[in-house]
């Protein structure tokens, strides 16, 4: 069956860095979008990053343009989303989502804090 496991989360210092990484199986990973999203405490499931089934586009939310990339492995079938200079409201739990024969498949998500 199709299961998306994502890992990486933690807790960061405001400016630190994590990697997070979605590994996929159950499917044709090349010929799906993925789509990373976050949800906070209270908040509704806002799209953080998204990425081609070729990985050559990118769409990202406002909020993270030139802190976060998007990026996919298609032999190792895995994506992942590199953060960079994180603040506090980053704080969510961040899943992945993969969208494969106009179905929609996710993850259970990984905690990410920002916190000093």
């Amino acid at each position: 069956q199709v299961q998306l496991v994502e890992s990486g989360g933690g807790l960061v210092q405001p400016g630190g860095s994590l990697r997070l990484s979605c590994a996929a199986s159950g499917f044709t990973f090349s010929t799906a979008a993925i789509y990373w999203y976050r949800q906070a405490p209270g908040r509704e499931r806002e799209l953080v990053a998204a990425i081609t089934n070729t990985g050559v586009s990118t769409n990202y939310a406002d909020s993270v343009k030139g802190r976060f990339t998007i990026s996919r492995d298609n032999v190792k079938k895995t994506a992942y989303l590199q953060m960079n200079s994180l603040k506090p409201e980053d704080t969510a739990v961040y899943f992945c989502k993969a969208t494969w024969r106009w179905s929609d498949y996710w993850g259970q998500g990984t905690q990410v804090t920002v916190s000093s």
